[in-house]
């Protein structure tokens, strides 16, 4: 790791370095140099003069700074003296540049400033065009201006040479003053630079860039800065809306600035085609009644002090939203804040008791964009603690008696005669100061008083901490750099106290108060720059070890913000619809209250244009994997892009990143909601086409006859798993069957459990399976069944490639092809306990209502072969069961439901529909089949029964309900049709009626299976009034029989207007019954 340098000055000018590699601060070499503020950046460092100069200090490195000066000597043929430098009117000067639009002659090139020295003389360059040429460097043409060549032809009227001069930067290691602009108008005194940008190129800290500004509230930006010329060449002003005060740059295209009324101004459009930007945009500052102080820019990282000291971090900030979305508050009295080359580590210039005045402080964390955690042992009644012994170089006075550290013990009087902290703010402090260096001067008044604060009172709110720095506390640190054997002396004399934290904390006393500040004593910082400091969460550097010379504030932070940043693809749902490769980051903070907040980001660039996505966390209702041309992909859906059927579709690299940014954005959903533990027993299960096993928790509103919960609302999660279908009831049992058939019930225990894909093709020798919870079940064998047909070795047969084939051998067929596959299942660990041995198609579990008491449960299914089977033994204490009990058919069936007061009802393969007569808790399975009539002209093949109604599906998506049914004759009278375009049907416990429809009115386009809900739904109105679409598409089964949250009834108002999502209904067809049959 290269050695690396950290910046600061002094209130008398006087500057300091300190080296990751050394131990102490050094001053600079030139004891005369005074300078204001300094600006580091990658391999230099840049001040401002008490002289209005502006010094650059460049790093020593092994290869030296050379810069080429050319000029070209230009002449022109004539008749009597050949060659010449006597040229027309109209040609170039005799001595230009390359356009020859500028005169160059030898005598006018000087040399910029007192940094450089030339290597030698003028001479020709010998090569023309980078080959050598034996003609002495002249390149001839036809004329001004035209292409020129080495070689010399009967029509060449003019020629030209370049010459060269090379000059050498001296002033590495030293600061050296840059010179003013001539003959243009240089800018008014400075009194604020940044240094930034050089992370915009691919070439990192080679171009930086120069921000200034004036006295004048006026913005300058330094030009031609360039590795061959460090110093640049003039300055440009930068027109702003208003005065500026400060502003900061940051390692990328970021740039802010403080304004004199407090507010900040935010630069866009920062690229390396345009260094200055495009356009200002105001930002308010963090405190409504306070203004910003101080602002300082990282990569993607924004900190602010205000004018009550308080640290304040910007949410949100990134090259495609400079903006950013929020002020994050983090605890702690600053007067200055600098972020150093990577955003992991801040430096800070603060200063909170008379002890500590100037103090650099540091804070470091081992994740980007993580504010300062919480040490869970600070004590709050020590406001510094410091190095007892006196440094070499120390950070405060050291001759001055110290203030008691409880203020709650010291008389009031005494707390009314201690001198007020002061903070050197503006220059005029400084010059205060140093008017008169005699060593016993009185203190100087203060020009910004800060109000004692008792440290009682820090800034509330809990951390948040990151997966990598958890269990690790990382405190406010003062940085005494010669206080590390007195810290060590203090250890070893039992007078630290560790809390056990990443950086270690020491009780180590204080240092006293001085009555002057005087030569002899320690510097008084008043501006520090670590953006050329290169420090991270590996950095073996001494002054960073826990038994180094840190020290701790316990007014430490109680905010805090963390950062996750990944790579995806988008899919970008407009013309034209393609994959964009894009830039997400996950931002979650903690508030003051204690609650989390977090917003998803996604960055992209259109037409050179940088933007942005960002999705509230909170207002996130579903993450689902999705098929998306064979990426692993994913859908985030919120209530508004549920509405507009466009959700936001990621995909990843491999099934392991998809995984876990699914993981970590699902983690944040439920933390925000409050959801933890596995799924309760009222919980609306739910699955999609892919497999996947969602689960919604059901509020009192989701089923109200009034003011019902919209059902985009809804917030769906996952729970691991690859089944078919699920079912479940009130009492907390869950069954599910897989896509092979394979009986499985929710256990809670993590499991393996498979479920086969089906064919795998490819060519044999390079096919995997798709990632490592896939494997082969089978060998590779020819398969037969191909559309089209084969012969009896699988060949199909064509005249040529690609055409249509076929399963026989023709004349003229000259090609032939045959498809091999192999089979792969998904093996996974979930929360499900396989019930063996028998394959089923469907399942159904009698709804209760969650008071219910019940010993036996019935559960009813059916096999794969259509046998009808009963469930013995079922509880809540053995949810698997016992044993299968088989109940006789004279045709295998394809649809059971079991509803309220033991009503079993099927469907056979044929479509006709049967109702089990004399099922009771005695008699679990019934007597007799008796035949209900089907719809007219309709083959029913999917239905649902409730508590006290009936729904059906049929083969054409129509969605029927049972009318007349009573205790008496539950049997029913006839078929009603409710509504087309449904898929699959659920009725609760309540009556209530889900369905997974076809389709959404209005989006042809999207994908089958949405979630629906019926609306209006109650006694007096069993058939419900209106859909209510939520999630989708893609849905495949959905079960709302464990959701007996019966909300009070109150009156239902009678539809007004249009319902939310229309269906397009049928007028009310009804069939009547014959007496019931039975079989």
């Amino acid at each position: 790791m290269p050695i690396t340098l950290l910046w600061a000055v002094d209130v008398y000018g006087r500057v300091y370095s300190l080296s990751t590699a050394g131990q102490r601060w050094e001053r600079a070499d030139d004891m005369l140099l005074e300078l204001k503020r300094v600006t580091a950046g990658k391999g230099r460092c840049w001040g401002i003069g008490c002289d209005h100069y502006v010094y650059l200090n460049i790093t020593p490195s092994e290869t030296s700074i050379r810069y080429r000066e050319e000029t070209y000597e230009n002449q022109r043929w004539n008749p009597v003296d050949s060659f010449t430098d006597t040229l027309l009117p109209t040609d170039r000067w005799p001595w230009s540049d390359v356009t020859g639009m500028n005169p160059q002659p030898l005598h006018s090139f000087e040399l910029p400033s007192r940094s450089w020295e030339w290597e030698g003389d003028w001479y020709v360059d010998q090569s023309c065009g980078g080959e050598p040429s034996q003609t002495g460097g002249w390149e001839y043409a036809v004329d001004f201006p035209a292409n020129f060549s080495p070689d010399k032809k009967w029509n060449s009227c003019v020629r030209r040479r370049r010459w060269i001069r090379y000059r050498r930067y001296i002033a590495q290691g030293t600061w050296a003053k840059i010179p003013l602009d001539n003959p243009r108008k240089p800018p008014l005194p400075l009194s604020d630079i940044s240094c930034g940008g050089w992370e915009m190129s691919d070439q990192s800290g080679r171009y930086p860039y120069l921000w200034g500004v004036s006295q004048q509230g006026e913005v300058w930006f330094r030009e031609g800065i360039h590795p061959r010329v460090p110093e640049g060449s003039s300055w440009e002003e930068v027109e702003v809306p208003k005065e500026v005060a400060q502003l900061s740059a940051g390692p990328g295209d970021l740039l802010w600035a403080l304004l004199w009324d407090g507010n900040l101004l935010v630069r866009t459009g920062l690229t390396l085609d345009s260094p200055t930007g495009i356009s200002w945009v105001e930002v308010e500052s963090p405190g409504k009644e306070v203004e910003a102080l101080h602002v300082s820019v990282g990569v993607s990282v924004v900190w602010v002090v205000t004018k009550d000291y308080k640290v304040w971090f910007r949410r949100g900030v990134n090259s495609h939203n400079p903006c950013g979305s929020g002020w994050i508050s983090i605890g702690g009295e600053m007067m200055m804040v600098d972020v150093g080359l990577n955003d992991q580590v801040k430096r800070f210039l603060g200063q909170l008791t008379e002890a500590s005045q100037g103090s650099v402080l540091s804070c470091t964390d081992s994740d980007s964009e993580l504010g300062p955690t919480d040490p869970q042992n600070s004590t709050n009644d020590t406001p510094v603690l410091e190095a007892a012994a006196p440094s070499v170089v120390p950070l405060g006075g050291a001759n001055s008696p110290t203030p008691p550290l409880k203020t709650e013990d010291t008389p009031s009087a005494s707390q009314q005669d201690a001198p007020k902290p002061f903070i050197p703010a503006s220059d005029s402090f400084i010059n205060s100061l140093v008017s008169d260096r005699d060593k016993t001067s009185t203190p100087q008044p203060s020009i910004t008083e800060v109000p004692q604060e008792e440290c009682e009172e820090p800034s509330p709110a809990p951390i948040l901490p990151t997966p990598e720095a958890v269990g690790h506390d990382v405190p406010w640190m003062n940085v005494d750099l010669e206080g590390a054997e007195a810290a060590r002396s203090a250890q070893a004399a039992g007078l630290s106290s560790g809390d056990g934290s990443a950086a270690a904390t020491y009780a180590l006393g204080t240092l006293e108060t001085s009555h002057g500040v005087g030569e002899e004593d320690g510097p008084v910082w008043t501006w520090i720059s670590g953006g050329g400091c290169d420090v991270d969460a590996s950095s073996q550097i001494s002054w960073l070890s826990p038994t180094g010379i840190w020290t701790t504030i316990s007014c430490v932070p109680r905010q805090s913000v963390w950062v996750r940043k990944g790579a995806l693809r988008w899919w970008r749902d407009w013309k034209p619809q393609r994959w964009v490769d894009v830039g997400v980051a996950l931002e979650q903070s903690t508030r003051s209250d204690g609650k989390k907040d977090s917003i998803f980001f996604v960055y992209y660039t259109q037409y050179d244009e940088k933007k942005y996505l960002h999705v509230f966390i909170n207002e996130v209702t579903a993450l689902v994997p999705v098929l998306r041309d064979c990426h692993y992909a994913f859908a985030v859906y919120t209530a508004q892009r549920t509405k507009q059927r466009w959700p936001l579709v990621l995909a990843a690299q491999t099934e392991k990143d998809m995984n876990d940014w699914l993981c970590l954005l699902s983690d944040c959903c439920c933390e925000i909601r409050g959801i933890t533990g596995p799924p309760s027993r009222q919980a609306l299960w739910s699955t999609t086409s892919k497999g996947d096993i969602m689960v919604h928790e059901p509020s009192f509103s989701l089923e109200a006859t009034a003011h019902t919960l919209a059902c985009d609302l809804m917030f769906w999660r996952q729970v691991p798993g690859h089944l078919r279908c699920v079912e479940s009831n009130s009492l907390g049992l869950v069954w599910g069957i897989g896509w092979d058939g394979t009986a499985w019930v929710y256990s809670g225990r993590y499991e393996q459990h498979s479920s086969p894909s089906g064919l795998k093709e490819c060519t044999k020798g390079n096919t995997h399976p798709p990632s490592p919870q896939w494997s082969w079940v089978s060998e590779w064998a020819v398969d037969y069944n191909v559309p089209g047909g084969t012969d009896k070795e699988g060949w199909q047969y064509a005249a040529d490639f690609p055409v249509t084939f076929h399963g026989h051998k023709t004349m003229k067929d000259f090609v032939r092809r045959r498809r091999w596959a192999r089979k792969c299942k998904l093996t996974l660990r979930g929360p499900w306990q396989q019930v063996p041995p028998i394959p089923l198609s469907d399942i159904s579990l009698m709804p209760c209502l969650a008071q219910s008491r019940m010993e036996q449960i019935p559960v009813w299914a059916l096999s794969d072969k259509g046998d009808v089977l009963c469930r013995l033994g079922v509880s809540p204490q053995n949810p698997a069961g016992s044993s299968w009990l088989h109940v006789g058919t004279d045709q295998p069936f394809k649809s059971i439901s079991i509803g309220g007061a033991n009503q079993v009802w099927a469907i056979a393969k044929d479509g006709a529909v049967f109702y089990r007569g004399s099922v009771s808790p005695q008699n679990p399975a019934g007597e007799c089949w008796y035949h209900i009539p089907s719809p007219p002209r309709q083959t029913l093949r999917q239905l649902s029964v409730g508590r006290t109604s009936v729904f059906a599906v049929d083969e054409n998506s129509n969605l029927w309900y049972r009318q007349g049914l009573t205790p008496s004759y539950p049997q029913g009278s006839a078929w009603e049709l409710i509504s087309n375009n449904v898929t699959k049907v659920s009725v609760g416990p309540l009556d209530q009626v889900w369905i997974v429809a076809d389709g959404v009115p209005g989006f042809p386009a999207e994908t089958p299976g949405a979630v629906c809900h019926r609306v209006g739904v109650g006694p007096m109105q069993p058939k419900g009034q209106s859909w209510d679409y939520g999630i989708g598409g893609g849905w495949e089964h959905i079960s709302v029989r464990g959701n007996s949250a019966e909300a009070p009834r109150a009156p239902h108002p009678p539809p007004i207007g249009s319902p939310r999502s229309p269906l397009p209904p049928r007028p009310p067809s009804e069939q009547v019954n014959g007496n019931a049959v039975g079989v």
